[in-house]
């Protein structure tokens, strides 16, 4: 797992120095600010927006084949939890398990949000350079934008996190249903998702910088 969420961000550096970005726009097309002040053109999330970010969060195909296909593997290859064991059906509980976390956590977040205003989305910053823009990425991990366009606390992510990885201890195996177990992987819910706001931040100025040369 620790490997799944550090290896991303080894490769940011090289395309963080885009010069080229389209207006610095946002994923979901809307325009940016920085964390400090407020989203210029903000439009609230819908719940349609609400649902489509929950469906992309946990079954995406990056989340579906990638991210927890490499989750489950590292697991087995290194037989966490030991009573799974390191066979196939250990590696499809292990995938099942994690999806189950991920889908319970993203559900929290985007229910409480909506009953405060708190939108899970990520919005891409309008500066330059790598160095700001991954500053820009770790703040956001934390704040997230509420209904009139201004950066807020995500409490929403936050007790989606927690809540999601105390919950899971009821189904999970007893080799790491203990509350420490929790704790740790709470925090690599916080490392996990500033990975993906990296990627959605950086992987644009890749596939422009791909098609650019083809």
């Amino acid at each position: 797992m620790k490997l799944m969420v550090l290896l991303p961000l080894l490769f940011l550096p090289a395309f963080g120095q885009s010069t080229n970005r389209p207006n610095s726009s946002p994923t979901h097309g809307m325009t940016t600010a920085a964390p400090a002040g407020s989203i210029t053109n903000y439009r609230a999330a819908t719940e349609s927006d609400r649902a489509r970010w929950f469906l992309n969060s946990t079954l995406g195909p990056s989340r579906l084949f990638l991210v927890g296909p490499i989750n489950a593997g590292w697991g087995t290859m290194r037989d966490v939890p030991s009573e799974y064991g390191t066979h196939w059906d250990g590696f499809g509980k292990r995938n099942g398990m994690r999806l189950t976390g991920v889908a319970t956590g993203n559900l929290i977040e985007a229910g409480l949000g909506s009953a405060w205003g708190e939108d899970p989305r990520y919005f891409r910053s309008p500066a330059h350079g790598f160095g700001p823009r991954m500053k820009y990425v770790l703040k956001t991990t934390f704040l997230a934008p509420h209904r009139d366009g201004r950066w807020h606390t995500a409490y929403a992510r936050f007790v989606g996190n927690v809540g999601n990885n105390f919950l899971s201890n009821t189904w999970r195996a007893d080799s790491e249903a203990h509350p420490s177990d929790a704790v740790v992987r709470c925090v690599w819910g916080v490392l996990g998702r500033m990975t993906s706001d990296a990627f959605e931040e950086f992987w644009p100025d890749v596939e422009q910088k791909v098609l650019r040369r083809r």
